[in-house]
């Protein structure tokens, strides 16, 4: 041991144990390689093959290794801590109170000669530390010390004197020569390679002076100590920003700062404390999202950075996982609001690129011309929807910048969520959640806009690429394809217009979602503005504004199928607020005064101006509180009520514009009796005045409007209990004929007006019901639909006030005739038939257990008709029945599990197994948890029935129905294993 000159005897008794020690240490190993170098492994013994191999010659024992880590705790605790400067690394204080009572004892030890002996104990640990054996033991236990050590030795201030000093001047100055601070700095760059990056970035971390957040946050016990000199905090910054730019940094330091150098050691329950620690995981953001001062430049360390921090997002370590999301999130969103630009070349697109990849943007992939070829894989599409979802929404940060950027790819996102409505994805709610988001957070007027670009009114976005598809997954996901080639024209357009109505639908679906938002009534009103300007288009004295490639009856088309969805969906409620209903009647009035202009008025226009001229009536009369601002925002209106009281045909229409124009004028101060009664009939009685404002002049010619209106509003109110303002014998005979007038005007009031009678319980209607039975059979025959609607009306209402005597008279309407006939009837009026039937039942509601079985046989018998179309009507009647009977089912329940399973397997035609099993949906969504008491024999062949259908039918609508139905099926059971837990406060009084 001639060569280690720091060996030789000193008057320091303490200097002289540390050196004793690190010389056996170093005996230690170097014995430990000769006996290594001399072993021969032994042949393995054949005979006990289970035996576990002979151990190398250089394995320590368990009491071997506690000897060697108490000799190493006395170098590290003797030789290392006493020269350390202050505030470099922790002190013995801090670690133990015997480790406190040696500080006090070794603290005058620190004298001149301090950094010599500092570097010797350095230098001679990491040559220990050199054989694997030992490693463990050294770095394990005292890495912190060594790194402090280190840092002390190469960048401290007095680390150096020149290579002239001679040794006794360098141990008396405390200084090193330059090529040993050099191979401190070499020696600490090596350790800090060799060791776990986790646990390299803590402990620097400790360095730097974070010790007392760290140690908290891990749940240990706060310390405090001395605050690092400027000089370690500024190289533990700098040799922090190098491990970060390193390959697979950025997970280094969030593992090294919110597990608290990983969860391999601290286990499950320490990952579980830091990911509630929601503050650690926003400070990391912060330390990545800010670039590091010794960085060339901000885009090279976004280059660097921004790929290692998408890749945050998909760790699958369940314990780990949220936390990481979390931490990439949060970077996320500071870096789009810090770098915007980079933040977009470096961040978003590659986040959006397999969305980008799904659009129209003129660039072709090579593979495009092959059918069927991938172009994004279920997995690319998967996560890149589960990342957006985590950013947008989970982060729920929304920057311009952000909203912009995901504005292109949103009719992606949007046809990804059609695609996922025909079926059952996991995907669904992710890009449901997503567009919902984007639609509430960004400006109105821009959710209108893509609202408007999602249903192909407006095209200066890219959509699906045409060549492309979505295609389902193999593991519950999606992916896109290119389309095989269609040769057949009419088979593209059916595909196309399907395609284009199901989009609608959908639209509709999602915007159900936002009603306590106004951007549904923003839309509708923006969708009748666009029906005005198509009307001004009709005879090319405008200039058309065509959308691409769209054409104007394309446009008009799918304008009316939005403006029919919003109307079927929402109802009244789409008109959720007064601004709404004003800019409607504006709009309203606008189309209807330039179809006057031209005369291209129709008689659905027509209604929805008489529609709008009530609704403002109605807002004029007291339906809501007007204010001086509503009254302003109606102003636009005066023009156009002038115009339509001087071209419209109706004189009647005429009157009540002009006499709504005088009340919008005056602000309400004055108003007529017409303006009241339009008023009137539109909030509460629908039926008084809407043949005045319909068909005035038809019915002034048959003399409907005297029958019609002879009844005040007064009696009406009452019920029909004021006899004397009710018609007359004579009247009531008139109102008779007149339901057989050849007219269809005439004859539907008359049917209109019998049926108000029906339900005001009117003493001659009372008296006359075979007659008007007949009446309204005779007309069910009618082929207008203004007339054969009104019959379908008066029989239902007739049936739900004598159920007794009429509905077994539909009954035998609705089967075919008599043996002695020989005929059956015509298949048509048995469908209206079979829909009176159904109008019926709803009104008779609990009442309706009692005609089950009369019911139930005959649509039964209805399924076994020769007619198909016919078929498919009682098995639609049949479900709603079904869906109305609830418990009542009881027995029956076998005979209609029967019937659909011999429908699904043998019936030829597709829209008649459609029908059987949308009588499955029906009876599911009727039931709903009570499903799977009321279906509790006959639910396994139900779902046996529908998995047949899906592996069998070669029809894709019946197997679309039968996915839905299953799904259905799934919502039950998983509502009644896991029922929705509800908050209830119970007050219990103590005896």
């Amino acid at each position: 041991m001639s060569q280690f000159t720091w060996s030789m005897k000193s008057e320091d008794v303490v200097w002289n144990f540390v050196t004793e020690l690190l010389v056996l240490l170093l005996c230690l190993k170097q014995a430990m390689i000769e006996l290594l170098a001399e072993f021969t492994p032994p042949k393995p013994n054949r005979k006990t093959p289970e035996c576990a191999p002979a151990l190398p010659p250089d394995t320590l024992s368990i009491s071997q290794q506690k000897t060697v880590q108490s000799a190493l705790q006395f170098v590290v605790t003797l030789g290392i801590c006493p020269y350390l400067l202050p505030g470099v690394g922790t002190p013995l204080s801090c670690r133990s109170d015997f480790a406190a009572t040696v500080e006090k004892m070794v603290h005058r030890l620190a004298s001149l000669r301090g950094i010599s002996r500092l570097h010797t104990v350095t230098m001679a640990l990491l040559e220990i530390a050199r054989h694997p054996s030992l490693e463990s033991l050294v770095l394990t236990r005292h890495f912190g010390d060594l790194l402090a050590s280190l840092c002390q030795l190469g960048y401290s201030p007095n680390k150096c004197q020149q290579n002239s000093v001679s040794q006794e001047d360098r141990e008396t100055q405390k200084g090193l020569t330059t090529t040993e601070w050099q191979g401190c700095q070499q020696a600490l760059q090596n350790l800090l390679d060799r060791v776990y990056q986790p646990i390299v970035i803590k402990e620097l971390l400790i360095l730097q002076g974070g010790v007392k957040q760290v140690r908290s946050a891990m749940g240990g016990k706060a310390q405090t100590r001395s605050q690092a000199p400027a000089w370690l905090r500024r190289q533990c910054g700098h040799l922090l920003s190098e491990r970060l730019m390193k390959p697979r940094g950025v997970q280094a330091v969030v593992r090294g700062i919110v597990e608290g150098a990983g969860a391999g050691i601290a286990g499950g329950r320490s990952a579980e404390t830091a990911a509630a620690d929601w503050r650690k995981c926003d400070t990391v953001a912060r330390i990545l999202a800010s670039c590091p001062q010794q960085c060339l430049s901000v885009g090279d360390y976004y280059r660097q950075v921004c790929p290692q921090v998408l890749e945050l997002f998909h760790i699958k370590d369940k314990l780990t996982a949220h936390q990481f999301q979390r931490v990439a999130t949060t970077t996320l969103l500071s870096m789009v609001k810090e770098q915007p630009e980079l933040a977009e070349k470096y961040l978003l697109r590659p986040l959006l690129a397999p969305l980008i990849c799904c659009l129209d943007t003129g660039e072709l992939s090579e593979k495009s011309g092959q059918g069927g070829i991938v172009i994004v894989g279920e997995l690319e599409l998967t996560r890149c929807v589960e990342d957006i979802y985590k950013v947008c929404v989970v982060g729920n940060d929304p920057s311009s910048r952000l909203l912009e950027s995901l504005k292109p790819v949103i009719p992606a996102i949007f046809s990804l969520y059609c695609f996922t409505k025909r079926g059952v994805s996991h995907l669904r709610s992710g890009c449901q959640e997503i567009l919902l988001w984007f639609l509430q957070k960004c400006e109105p007027q821009v959710a209108v806009l893509v609202l408007k670009q999602l249903t192909g009114l407006e095209q200066s976005t890219p959509a699906l690429h045409p060549l492309y598809h979505f295609t389902a997954g193999d593991e519950g996901g999606v992916k896109l394809s290119v389309k095989e080639a269609v040769s057949d024209e009419d088979e593209a357009l059916y595909e196309k217009v399907s395609l284009e109505q199901w989009r609608t639908g959908c639209l509709a679906e999602l915007l159900s979602n936002l009603q306590e938002s106004s951007l549904a009534g923003d839309f509708f009103i923006e969708c009748l503005k666009g029906l005005t300007c198509l009307a001004g288009d009709m005879d090319g004295r405008l200039t058309p504004s065509f959308t691409d490639g769209r054409s104007e009856q394309e446009q008009q088309l799918v304008t009316l199928q939005l403006v029919a969805a919003l109307c079927e969906k929402f109802g009244h409620f789409v008109l959720s607020n007064t601004v709404h209903v004003i800019e409607f009647v504006i709009a309203t009035l606008e189309r209807s005064c330039v179809n006057l202009t031209h005369k291209t008025e129709e008689t659905v226009e027509a209604q929805t101006l008489s529609m709008a001229m009530g609704l403002i009536a109605a807002m004029l009369g007291g339906a809501v509180q007007l204010t001086s601002a509503d009254f302003d925002a109606m102003k636009p209106m005066l023009p156009r009520l002038e115009q339509i009281s001087a071209l419209h045909p109706d004189p009647v229409i005429q009157e009540l514009a002009s006499d709504l124009r005088i009340t919008v004028a005056t602000h309400g101060a004055f108003s007529t009796e017409t303006v009241a009664m339009a008023a009137h009939s539109t909030m509460g009685k629908p039926n008084q005045h809407d043949d005045q404002l319909t068909k005035p002049s038809q019915q002034k010619e048959a003399g409907a409007v005297t029958y019609g209106h002879q009844q005040s509003p007064t009696s009406l109110k009452a019920g029909g209990t004021d006899h004397g303002n009710n018609p007359s014998p004579s009247n009531f005979q008139q109102i008779l004929q007149a339901a057989f007038d050849p007219e269809v005007p005439t004859r539907a009031a008359a049917l209109r007006t019998v049926t108000q009678m029906i339900q005001q319980r009117n003493p001659d209607a009372l008296s006359n019901q075979e007659k008007l039975l007949s009446v309204f059979l005779e007309n069910l025959k009618h082929e207008d639909s203004f007339v054969y609607l009104s019959s379908i009306q008066g029989l239902s209402v007739l049936s739900d006030v004598y159920p007794a005597q009429i509905l077994p008279q539909l009954l035998d309407e609705y089967q075919t005739s008599s043996q002695g006939a020989g005929k059956t009837r015509c298949v048509e009026t048995r469908m209206k038939m079979g829909e009176v039937l159904m109008r019926s039942t709803r009104a008779l509601g609990e009442l309706a257990s009692h005609y089950r079985d009369p019911l139930i046989r005959v649509f039964l018998m209805g399924t076994r008709d020769s007619d198909g179309t016919m078929r498919a009507s009682s098995l639609s009647n049949l479900g709603e029945l079904c869906q109305c009977l609830d418990f009542a089912l009881g027995s029956v329940v076998h005979e209609v599990t029967a019937c659909l399973d011999a429908i699904v397997k043998t019936e030829r035609e597709a829209e008649v197994r459609r029908a059987a099993v949308h009588v499955i949906t029906l009876l599911l969504r009727g039931l709903g948890e009570k499903a799977l008491q009321v279906l509790s024999d006959v639910l396994r062949d139900l779902y046996r029935l529908l998995k047949y259908v899906i592996q069998t039918d070669d029809d894709e609508l019946v197997v679309l129905h039968a996915q839905l139905t299953l799904q259905e099926m799934d919502h039950i059971v998983r509502r009644f294993l896991f029922p929705e837990e509800k908050l209830e406060k119970k007050i219990v009084i103590l005896p």
